[in-house]
């Protein structure tokens, strides 16, 4: 039988020129490589994300594709993109999920494994 699976990787950055510690406003990057490692067909239609600073503060976000597109990828393909939130603190998380279909009209879900947001003085 085919399945659909996609993978997520994620590469964050701190955006010092986005960001004011006096206004409490930390900007981060996160650049995002869904993979198809499947043997079929599917397309990345939506997305939700929980995004958590270290004062347990939450926002979700929810929306039809991701910075404007919704990639259809075959297997062996990858979509890479780079989009970027704000917190109230130096550090924070993110995880979610991509809801996808197959070429069959199967839908599917890809997590995304929670990931830090982290400002790098804030580590020391």
């Amino acid at each position: 039988m085919s399945t659909p699976k996609f993978t997520v990787s994620v590469v964050t950055q701190y955006l010092p020129e986005q960001s004011s510690s006096a206004d409490d406003v930390f900007a981060f990057s996160y650049t995002i490589t869904v993979r198809n490692e499947g043997n079929i067909t599917g397309q990345l239609v939506a997305r939700h994300w929980v995004i958590t600073d270290s004062s347990g503060r939450v926002e979700e976000v929810r929306g039809l594709a991701v910075v404007g597109h919704q990639p259809v990828l075959k297997p062996g393909e990858q979509f890479e993109y780079t989009s970027w939130t704000r917190i109230a603190t130096p550090r924070g998380r993110m995880h979610g999920t991509f809801f996808c279909i197959t070429d069959d009209a199967h839908w599917f879900d890809t997590p995304v494994p929670a990931f830090e947001l982290s400002q790098a003085q804030a580590l020391h």
